[in-house]
């Protein structure tokens, strides 16, 4: 940061659990501009003559402290008076001092909180400078506890009134000490700060069974309650947060050990209070004491949105809201797994996972940007990408795949969202690093076969308590993203005129997919273990010729099928599923994934009363009991990363060119939708998709902005109709085909059953009705030569409503 400081930071004499509160008095005439440069070790609330600064909260947020720690900057030139004045600031425990993480460790970065603060008082002559290198007091107030995990303890009664002012008795604090910190680590960055974004009024307030009071905000989020009260002085409001109700009932059991507890002692007399040094996950406040009003505040990342989607199928249109919420919960300074329990670190594979979804719903260019330079710094220091960043773990991390690839994936997938080379050149030694670490771990034959791999991550037919031991193989796993990382990696140093590794990674590139395509591909294009990630990932990574993309692409239809639709993908294999098979031509399979409703799929958490992503695809039971684990966060984005389909294929909307100044607009209607509407703010402007089919036409309309050009596929167009567009708004209507009219008996052959996608619902659907729990199959070759009337042969007896069901749904189509 090119910055003179003449501060330095300082902290109470003594640590406890108690916030401390400095102040300092300065005489001053009024200056042409006065400007605060406030952090801390800790989370800082500056004030100067009385007034709050600024509207940042949780400041400075968390970065990978010992090696970059954001100096926030205020305009505080309107609240200096001519005369005497005051500055001062609270310093709660935060991420430096309190606890973070599984491990339940404490002072990860200090053993107490410090605050650096230098007012720089601009008198057009000359500059005078007021900071924390001198004349600092130090005591406490009204904060009693301020943890992020276990929640704020207030009592109003010892809030020392007019302590940031001029003119209050400080006489009995003592004087703040010098802390020893690094002033190298001080930097400014482009992150937008944490803030207050939004307010929810609770949809309900109830009394539990047991007596409590529960209120429902109907959503679940990460922030705090707001409440007013007129409770005499000494009562004592105690609110504790919760995801989920069991029996009517808090249930904190998704907490693990984060108590999430706040609790406000009265002054006595109508007053609102909020904490500030803490934040919690979640959607109901059980209350213990006198309130007259709640709110519910919303906090993350102060980030821009830029995209949007709607569709006809509400479902649908919850599961990408419930995307959005999860983004927002986890975008709290840091990107993070969960907002609620004894964790809340930033994993780097959720982030890799969900990257491409997160910079279409908002602006992740701060956010993501600072975070990837906290990642190059503990890499650097370390020698290795952290499983987490910013790193708090006792253990080192080996490279993984998904998890520590990061590195390369997460920069690439910024590049191509905003076109801006900057990233790449920033990231690249951090990049490049990586890649470099991998290659030489790599076996005679080219292949990532050793070391731990986090595999497909919470497959949903994985162990209960073995989250990695899902029914790929791992190290099939890591050598298919080492295949599309080596390719980035590629891509990256020719762009950057890197000439001599480009050369290098070219060859890496090929050599570990020939070890790929030796060791788990047949020359058809079958791929060991037969599993829907293995095949998956084959085919959205670039591992297999044509012919081969294609007989996998049958293959993986034929998997999903025998699994129901349900899904039977983990964290790697989630992201790329409905991608593989509307790529290699199954495009209704991939609607029918996507729509599915039963467990486990993107649709049952929605059909349970979601309101954001689960961490596994059976956090709750379909009798509402929760998994007991310990993996049953109700806000993870990670599996959400299914939305990036619903922008790239549903809405239809892909760059050609980095940035979108070239674009691909390729709408692909399905699974009974009849319209969809995608918007998304470009760095060039904003791009407009929406379709609409009625009565056998269908209306694509397109906008995109100046300096732009589009490449517009008209799904479903009779002349299969590709037009080249300039900047504007663009409108076609045209009828679409029709296939023949078809009619189905009991003895049709399952698998024609199958090719009719409304059919095959309907079908399903009585078969989940009737016989819970058994699939029905049909894209298996054996589905040629079976029918209704064979499958219920196979029964002992025949449910007369179950056969009638079965002629009613296979009617339903004859009867259009």
């Amino acid at each position: 940061m090119n910055h003179t400081w003449h501060a330095n930071f300082v902290a109470s004499e003594a640590a406890g659990d108690a916030a401390p509160y400095f102040r300092r008095e300065f005489t001053s005439g009024k200056p042409v501009r006065a400007t605060l440069h406030v952090t801390g070790l800790g989370i800082v609330e500056p004030y100067l003559n009385g007034v709050r600064v600024g509207d940042e909260v949780l400041a400075p947020g968390w970065n990978s402290y010992r090696h970059r720690l954001h100096v926030s900057r205020h305009d505080v030139t309107g609240l200096i008076r001519d005369g005497a004045n005051a500055v001062g600031a609270i310093v709660g425990d935060g991420w430096a001092v309190g606890r973070i993480g599984y491990e339940g460790k404490r002072n990860l970065y200090t053993d107490r909180p410090a605050l650096f603060l230098q007012l720089e008082l601009d008198h057009g002559d000359r500059t005078e400078i007021v900071s924390t290198a001198e004349g600092f007091r130090c005591g406490t107030g009204a904060v009693l506890a301020s943890d992020l995990l276990d929640g704020e303890t207030y009592d109003a009664r010892l809030e020392p009134e007019g302590w940031s002012a001029p003119g209050f008795d400080d006489s009995a604090w003592t004087s703040a000490v010098p802390f020893d910190w690094s002033l190298d680590t001080l930097v400014t960055t482009d992150a937008p700060p944490i803030r207050r974004i939004e307010e929810l009024t609770p949809v309900s307030v109830t009394t539990s069974p047991s007596g409590k009071t529960i209120v429902d905000f109907g959503q679940n989020i990460a922030g705090w309650v707001r409440i007013t009260t007129s409770g005499p002085a000494g009562a004592v409001i105690t609110l504790r947060h919760a995801e989920v109700l069991t029996d009517g009932e808090l249930d904190t059991t998704s907490l693990r050990t984060a108590t999430a507890t706040d609790r406000y002692t009265c002054r006595g007399g109508e007053e609102t209070w909020e904490p500030r040094f803490t934040f919690h996950g979640f959607r109901y406040a059980e209350v213990d004491g006198p309130f007259d009003e709640i709110r519910a505040v919303v906090v993350h990342s102060d980030m821009t949105r830029t995209g949007w989607f709607e569709s006809s199928h509400e479902l649908l249109n919850r599961l990408h809201a419930n995307v959005v919420w999860s983004m927002r919960g986890n975008f709290v300074g840091v990107p993070t797994d969960c907002p609620q329990r004894d964790e809340r670190l930033g994993w780097t594979g959720d982030l890799n996972a969900f990257g491409p979804t997160a910079a279409f719903l908002y602006d992740v260019r701060g956010v993501l940007g600072s975070w990837l330079a906290d990642l190059a710094a503990e890499q650097q220091d370390k020698g290795y990408v952290p499983m987490v960043v910013p790193d708090v773990l006792s253990t080192p991390s080996p490279p993984t795949a998904l998890w520590s690839d990061t590195a390369v994936s997460l920069p690439w997938t910024i590049y191509q969202e905003y076109g801006d080379e900057e990233v790449l050149r920033r990231q690249y030694d951090s990049m490049s690093s990586f890649v470099r670490d991998v290659e030489a771990r790599l076996d005679e034959h080219g292949l990532w076969s050793t070391g731990f791999q986090f595999g497909d991550w919470l497959d949903p037919d994985a162990p209960e308590h073995n989250a990695s031991g899902g029914k790929t193989d791992r190290h099939l796993v890591a050598s298919a993203f080492l295949c599309r990382v080596t390719r980035e990696m590629t891509d990256t140093a020719a762009l950057l005129g890197k000439h001599d590794d480009a050369v290098h990674f070219t060859a890496l590139a090929e050599r570990v997919r020939t070890a790929f395509r030796r060791e788990y591909v047949t020359a058809t294009g079958r791929v060991t273990g037969e599993t829907a990630t293995a095949y998956a990932l084959a085919i959205c990574f670039g591992v297999l010729d044509p012919a081969q993309e294609t007989h996998a692409g049958d293959q993986l239809a034929r998997l999903v099928a025998k699994a129901g639709y349900r899904i039977s993908t983990g964290f790697a294999g989630t992201p790329y599923v409905c991608e593989a098979l509307s790529r290699t031509g199954h495009l209704d399979d991939a609607y029918r994934v996507l729509l599915q409703t039963q467990c486990p799929s993107f649709l049952y958490p929605v059909t349970m009363g979601a309101t954001t992503i689960w961490e596994r695809w059976d956090a709750i039971s379909p009798d509402g009991t929760l998994h007991l684990t310990g993996l049953d966060s109700q806000n993870h984005y990670a599996l959400g990363a299914v939305a990036n389909w619903l922008h790239r294929v549903v809405g239809g909307l892909t760059p050609v060119e980095p940035g979108y100044r070239a674009m691909r607009i390729a709408p692909q209607p399905g699974g009974g939708l009849t319209h969809a509407t995608l918007t998304h703010d470009t760095i060039h402007g904003r791009v407009t998709v929406a379709w609409r089919t009625a009565d056998d036409r269908l209306r694509v309309e397109v906008g995109i902005p100046e300096g732009t050009t589009a490449t517009v596929v008209l799904p479903q167009h009779p002349d299969g109709l590709v037009e080249e567009v300039a900047a504007g708004n663009h409108t076609w209507e045209y009828d679409t085909p029709q296939p023949p009219q078809r009619t189905y008996t009991m003895d049709t052959p399952l698998q024609a059953l199958a090719n009719d996608a409304e059919i095959w619902r309907a079908v399903t659907a009585v078969f989940d009705k009737h016989l819970p729990g058994i699939p029905i199959y049909g894209n298996t070759p054996e589905s040629a030569g079976i029918s209704l009337n064979t499958m219920l042969d196979y029964l002992p007896q025949t449910p007369a409503e179950l056969k009638a069901d079965l002629v009613a749904a296979i009617g339903a189509e004859t009867e259009r």
